[in-house]
């Protein structure tokens, strides 16, 4: 795939304000450390700053379960083994995000985790670099409007629907986390953490997918704007006659 291309065209048709990256997770250490120009932390991190500096920074970042900050970061993406009995229990969670130690368990055994004991390492980095090609699955930030666009644009072929689930706080599991587990589109809202430690913007959302959809919603985009469906959307008014702006796409309509 000529990923800058990719990368183009996404940020034209949905008018990004952050760069389009990918994520991919490697078995062996000596794997990651040998992509070009690749960064490796010298603090510790949550993962949503590391996503960060791809998305904001247009970074190549690697890492491993030593440069998370704990588990919860770690067991999104099976790094390290942290799906601990302890982890599972949520009792770190307990009094901070849910009242009481039966919600907090039911939270963790709700999110959606790539298998611990299989990886060693993950990389980001922004898709047009092709420096993870191919990357196991492209992420990009859009506003709410943007992403209703891309899932037209997914639709416009082949419909689908899409069934989305929200677990609260970390809400990486509704994205990278079950694009990475169940190789499909995945939407979320950004959690708290995210927002405070990633950099994520108030008005953004997270879609995370395998590659091999993107052209699917590039070209179901492409069609759609030759239908006069482009972003962001133009405004109607609220108290015109509608007949006018529904005859452009609906003759009937007149």
């Amino acid at each position: 795939m000529d990923w800058a291309a990719i990368a183009r065209e996404l940020e034209g048709l949905l008018k990004l304000r952050s760069i389009p990256f990918g994520m991919k997770m490697f078995e062996n250490m000596a794997d990651m450390e040998a992509i070009p120009r690749i960064r490796r932390p010298d603090s510790v991190h949550t993962l949503d700053q590391i996503v960060g500096q791809a998305s904001r920074l247009g970074r190549t970042v690697g890492i491993t379960a030593d440069d998370l900050v704990g588990a919860q970061c770690r067991a999104v993406v099976g790094l390290g083994k942290a799906k601990t009995p302890e982890w599972m229990s949520g009792k770190h969670m307990v009094g901070v995000w849910f009242e009481d130690d039966a919600g907090a368990a039911e939270h963790q055994a709700a999110m959606h985790c790539v298998e611990d004991g299989i990886y060693e390492a993950l990389a980001v980095a922004p898709i047009s670099s092709g420096r993870l090609d191919p990357p196991d699955i492209v992420l990009f930030y859009a506003t709410p409007g943007a992403m209703m666009y891309f899932i037209n644009g997914l639709q416009w072929s082949g419909y689908k629907r899409f069934d989305w689930s929200v677990v609260g706080e970390s809400a990486c599991a509704d994205s990278w986390g079950r694009a990475l587990k169940l190789r499909e589109p995945s939407l979320s809202i950004p959690c708290f953490a995210e927002r405070r430690y990633g950099g994520v913007l108030d008005d953004e959302m997270l879609m995370a997918l395998p590659p091999d959809h993107l052209e699917q919603a590039i070209t179901g985009m492409k069609a759609l704007a030759k239908n006069g469906f482009r972003y962001p959307f133009a405004q109607y008014g609220i108290q015109q006659d509608v007949r006018a702006g529904m005859a452009v796409s609906y003759g009937e309509r007149k």
